[in-house]
């Protein structure tokens, strides 16, 4: 398998996504719908399965490989929340962001190689990546209906608000995860289980805001101070993911800049 490839799993899995999001508002029952969402989502992973093999490494070193894994997220994602809380708009949104990433993917390409740092050759790097690429994906669905909620007319329903605190828990779960298998690691790689490297710095803010969402939600009454800092957890988290890429603090210093 290779990074060209991608083009013709990419177009095949999005047809069967947005055929699924068509169907969530046209069919009676969910299993049409759903059925084709986890059609594209089996489509997109075989292509991640190839890259495992050809790579022979996991493909989880590069932002462009990590975004094959937020795009697959996203897609399972959409059709969990689809299937538990029967919400029609958000295999539309799944399928939206997942596309938008692919599309990053194939009009920015990054070169990937079969190597991989010692830092990485470790039994917690694919865990520690897939956990925190699905907390993201949850993260990233959540915010969009907080958006959503918020741009609204009208006050949101004490079940749409469930449906946000419920996201926010399972991402903030899958977050907590990451953080204890990162630590792990880089008691593995580095000797020491934290270091306050700007990523781990950044992670334990984000951390912090999505706790501090949980437990002020239920005693806030004003909801735009809810959904405002929903929005800021996730600007937290962008931060967290690529954005110290970019901070001068971890150019040349952080051990998290590949």
């Amino acid at each position: 398998m290779t990074w060209d490839q991608l083009i013709w799993f990419a177009l095949v899995a999005s047809l069967c996504w947005i055929t699924g999001a068509v169907m969530a508002f046209r069919a009676k029952r969910q299993w049409p719908a759903a059925t084709a969402a986890i059609a594209g989502s089996v489509i997109f992973f075989a292509y991640i399965v190839g890259m495992w093999i050809s790579l022979e490494r996991p493909p989880m070193r590069t932002m462009g490989e990590t975004r094959l894994w937020y795009s697959f997220f996203l897609s399972v994602a959409g059709v969990a929340v689809y299937l538990r809380w029967r919400y029609k708009w958000i295999l539309s949104f799944s399928t939206l962001m997942s596309v938008v990433f692919i599309c990053v993917n194939l009009f920015k390409p990054e070169i990937h190689s079969k190597s991989l740092m010692p830092a990485l050759q470790s039994v917690w790097f694919v865990p520690h990546v897939i956990v925190y690429m699905f907390a993201y994906a949850m993260m990233g669905a959540v915010t969009l209906f907080a958006l959503y909620l918020w741009l609204r007319k009208y006050d949101a329903t004490d079940e749409e608000l469930r449906v946000c605190d419920n996201l926010v828990r399972i991402g903030w779960a899958f977050l907590t995860l990451g953080m204890i298998m990162g630590a792990l690691w880089a008691k593995q790689a580095w000797g020491d289980y934290w270091t306050w490297d700007p990523k781990e710095t950044w992670a334990a803010a984000t951390w912090l805001s999505y706790l501090t969402y949980l437990h002020l939600r239920p005693r806030e009454k004003d909801q735009n101070i809810t959904f405002a800092l929903l929005i800021f957890s996730f600007l937290l988290l962008q931060m967290c993911w690529y954005g110290i890429n970019y901070l001068p603090s971890a150019q040349g210093s952080s051990i998290h800049v590949y």
